[in-house]
């Protein structure tokens, strides 16, 4: 039963560091990401569809990211869902393939990507401590309602308190690899 608790806490830390990197993939870094492009949908013969689905998406090098649809008919299409889409690039269309290029970003502009990556980062430990909470109130409920002893109940919180204090630290270096890459000109 306890070790059903951790199992739990472990999952949903784990789940909100794969969370906190798939945001970080979305931080318009000024080096080309396909991430980036993750939630653009178009409208495909009336279906709302992920750009991912119907093109190939790559970056030819670390400013460039390269569109080239299979139905050479949806590239307008394309390019009016990026255009109408936050990412605040101007594609370039040349009839067989769409270009987006990533101007680096001004030093400020670094700066303001750091802030956000840090707030992200404070929201996944804030995620990581309330699974914590979680798994710590449901030993304490378990040893009061006398189904485990007070050591087992002590002994599976140190266990999530060693499980959180790994997550935090995971956090902390992929938070910092992500600063390193942002500030990066």
């Amino acid at each position: 039963m306890s070790d059903e608790i951790l199992t739990e806490a472990k999952a949903h830390m784990d789940r909100a560091i794969q969370a906190m990197r798939e945001e970080f993939g979305r931080v318009r870094t000024g080096r080309a990401n396909p991430a980036i492009l993750s939630d653009l949908r178009i409208d495909y013969y009336g279906v709302s569809t992920p750009v991912m689905q119907i093109a190939g998406v790559k970056a030819t090098d670390g400013h460039m990211l390269v569109i080239e649809p299979w139905d050479k008919t949806s590239l307008k299409a394309i390019e009016k869902a990026i255009m109408a889409s936050d990412i605040g690039i101007t594609p370039s269309n040349d009839g067989i393939v769409i270009r987006l290029p990533f101007p680096a970003p001004s030093e400020e502009g670094r700066r303001e990507l750091v802030k956000q990556c840090r707030e992200i980062a404070e929201q996944t430990r804030v995620s990581v401590r309330n699974a914590r909470r979680d798994a710590n109130s449901k030993y304490d409920k378990l040893q009061k309602d006398s189904l485990i002893s007070e050591d087992d109940s002590h002994r599976g919180q140190n266990e999530v308190q060693k499980a959180t204090d790994e997550h935090i630290a995971s956090i902390d270096a992929i938070l910092k690899e992500k600063e390193a890459e942002v500030m990066e000109v």
